[in-house]
């Protein structure tokens, strides 16, 4: 059966492309819609005004006129589409009308006829599409329909093809979700009805890539079906080259080579202090790299007292890794050199290809390093740490904390800016890797190493863009259920496609795609650089939590209802406090504090009462994660406050109990050491701020959610 409709639709694809079109009449969409069993309306191509008439009176009420037309895409702009008309006469007079507004709009255009179509019923309207992203490729799409789509953008996004649980989601997913559940008396639509429509049309552009848009516009959702008034479908003029892929054991192969090497050769290593290719080799040296450092450089014998040679094909022994810190001209003479030996990874630090124009070049080196199965890392990067490895292949700073953090950038700016904040906040990283041009490895390289490498607790990327990023969410996915994965995407206010022949094609491009995919791919998107670094950093800190309810337990109200807000907006669940539970806390709390949640104890309160809500806390298995609000004062120092906190926590992990405690410090300059002094000890502190702590906190719940630790989606 699915051969059958796949064959009448590949004919009819192969037809219009036969005729230099790129766009499917109606009828044409008709025969795709009934192939697929996408529900559309009754309908028959007039050819002229008596088949009109009689097609009409057959449907036997009132009926939707519209020119067909492969020349005119947009018919509602010209005036070739009537709603409502009934009776033989009228028939007649719009079959007319339609036909001299089409002239009037496209002297030149070719007229197949008029299409006579049932009136649906009144419902609610909605648009389901499907469009090729530039980056995800085959995605689709759902929202609000007719002109709303266009005004509201409350749309949202899904690989193709989706399951029916999946495109069932999708009506939870946009803000006008209760709309549709019924609202004011009004009937909800038939949920399952419209999740069809999704996945059909899922399937059918998954069928045929070159399908570029689908768009049904409006689709009349009601209580009894969902019927698509229009269907549009548009081929693309070309397909996208294809990708080289590789296999996973094959990006583990080399991403080991990469990241644990035994030998590094740096083509262009220098004593000229200054030159990037003296940089590089003293990191390298004074880093510790316990592996074999070859500096290549025909014009001397000797760099930092090490053996030089003239060409990287001199070196002895197997080489792991080629550093590049020559001139962009000279890459590519030099990458044929590295091939002839058989190295596996380049890593490419110098600029001046494609984000000078190059192109060429770039292409150039991308080639050779495909013909000799070289995997390049860059152009245009600072390089990459490896810092378990005692390894600083850069011209930057040196940094050697190890931890469990993997971090990732595109922009060298912002690399150098993750390696400040790590050092100020003794950040233990395991890797920090530039990958600027991405003329090769890039993202999903990088995640389908860091998801195994033993190292790394949580990975952090800043990107401009993804080269695949069905690749990414392949690998997102694999790596979730095991650490978190947080992305920096920037570029979040950039422009869709420029020209679309849909209302569905118009979003391709769009941040939100990017928004609703990464999201179902369970990855936590940073709003900011902060954010990005701060997560990174708290996330390993935090153990995972058991469920839901959060409560804050604060020495000042005014901070307590910060820390409800910060909760609301992280879309976490403050705890409604059972009256047992409620009892027990009142027995810490003064008669003028308040229990509840916000569990407020009043600023006045000595140490013993922090300690004994926040033991209460800890105990009750009904509670699964703490809020902290301190407010200083002479009662409760900031360092009392935080020695009492740690230990607590720390005695309560002795005895298997582990949950989130996040804390929000207020009050004058000691609060600062005394965060830094509960970082270090598994409570993620802040001073000044309500909302990070909590941010921290939410994203951690994100991620439990995404890894199937708490159930419902991320």
């Amino acid at each position: 059966m699915a051969e059958d409709r796949e064959l009448r639709v590949r004919e009819l694809l192969d037809s219009v492309r036969a005729q230099g079109r790129t766009a499917l009449t109606a009828p044409e969409g008709k025969v795709v819609a009934d192939a697929y069993g996408i529900a559309v309306p009754g309908e028959e191509l007039a050819t002229d005004v008596d088949e009109a008439v009689a097609y009409a009176a057959r449907f036997g009420g009132p009926v939707v006129m519209k020119i067909v037309s492969p020349d005119i895409l947009h018919k509602t702009d010209a005036g070739g589409v009537i709603v409502g008309v009934e009776g033989a006469a009228d028939v007649r007079a719009a079959f007319h009308r339609i036909i001299e507004n089409a002239r009037g709009y496209d002297a030149e255009a070719r007229i197949e006829g008029v299409q006579v179509q049932e009136l649906l019923p009144k419902g609610t309207e909605v648009i389901v599409g499907a469009v090729t992203d530039p980056t995800f490729g085959k995605v689709v799409a759902f929202g609000l329909g007719g002109v709303l789509v266009e005004v509201l953008k409350d749309v949202t996004f899904r690989l193709a093809p989706v399951s029916a649980d999946e495109a069932l989601s999708m009506l939870d997913s946009i803000k006008a979700a209760e709309v549709l559940r019924g609202v004011r008396g009004q009937a909800g639509v038939d949920r399952w009805a419209v999740a069809e429509q999704i996945r059909r049309v899922s399937q059918l552009v998954a069928d045929f890539p070159e399908i570029a848009e689908v768009d049904l516009n409006p689709v009349i959702a009601t209580a009894e079906g969902a019927v698509a008034a229009d269907i549009r479908i548009i081929l693309a003029e070309k397909q996208p080259p294809e990708r080289r892929k590789y296999t996973r054991d094959e990006i583990l192969a080399s991403m080991r080579r990469l990241m644990q090497p035994r030998s590094v050769a740096v083509i262009g290593a220098s004593n000229e202090q200054g030159k990037i290719g003296n940089s590089v080799m003293r990191n390298l040296v004074d880093g510790g790299f316990a592996g074999e450092i070859h500096p290549v450089n025909p014009k001397a014998d000797d760099i930092l007292g090490r053996k030089a040679y003239k060409s990287v094909t001199d070196v002895p022994g197997e080489v792991d890794v080629a550093v590049f810190a020559i001139p962009a001209k000279f890459v590519a003479a030099a990458l044929e050199e590295v091939g002839r030996k058989r190295i596996p990874n380049a890593v490419l630090i110098p600029s001046g290809f494609a984000e000078t124009g190059e192109d060429e070049l770039q292409a150039e080196i991308v080639a050779i390093g495909e013909r000799y199965g070289i995997r390049l890392l860059g152009p245009n990067i600072y390089g990459y740490y490896s810092t378990w490895q005692d390894l600083c292949a850069t011209f930057c700073t040196p940094y050697d904390v190890k931890g469990g953090v993997a971090l990732t950038s595109q922009s060298g700016g912002i690399g150098m800016a993750i390696l400040g904040f790590a050092r100020t906040t003794k950040t233990g990283v395991s890797a920090i890797v530039g990958l600027g041009n991405k003329s090769d490895l890039d993202e999903d390289d990088l995640l389908t190493w860091f998801g195994e490498d033993p190292h790394t607790e949580c990975i952090a990327m800043h990107l401009e863009d993804l080269k695949d990023g069905r690749a990414f969410v392949e690998a997102a996915r694999n790596t979730v259920p095991k650490k978190p994965v947080v992305v920096l995407k920037a570029g979040r206010t950039a422009a869709g496609a420029k020209a679309a022949g849909s209302h569905t094609g118009a979003l391709a491009g769009d941040d939100a795609v990017y928004d609703d995919i990464l999201r179902q791919a369970g990855v936590i998107r940073a709003p900011g650089l902060n954010d990005m670094l701060e997560y990174a950093r708290g996330l390993p800190v935090l153990p995972p939590p058991q469920g839901d309810n959060v409560v804050i337990i604060t020495g000042a109200g005014g901070s307590g209802v910060l820390l409800s807000d910060a909760i609301t907006d992280n879309g976490l669940t403050l705890m409604e406090i059972p009256p047992d539970l409620d009892e027990a806390f009142r027995r810490f709390i003064p008669p003028f504090g308040a229990a509840g949640n916000p569990v407020d104890i009043t600023g006045g309160e000595p140490p013993s009462t922090y300690e004994a809500t926040i033991r209460l806390g800890l105990e009750d298995p009904r509670i699964h994660a703490l809020v902290l609000g301190y407010w200083h004062t002479i009662v409760t120092p900031p360092m009392v406050f935080a020695e009492l906190t740690a230990r607590v926590v720390a005695e309560f992990r002795e005895r298997g109990i582990e949950k989130p405690v996040v804390a929000s410090l207020a009050g004058d300059v000691e609060v600062e050491e005394a965060c830094q002094y509960l970082y270090e000890r598994g409570v993620v502190a802040y001073p000044y701020t309500t909302e990070r702590p909590v941010a921290v906190l939410g994203a951690k719940y994100r991620w439990a959610r995404a890894a199937g630790l708490l159930g419902g989606g991320s």
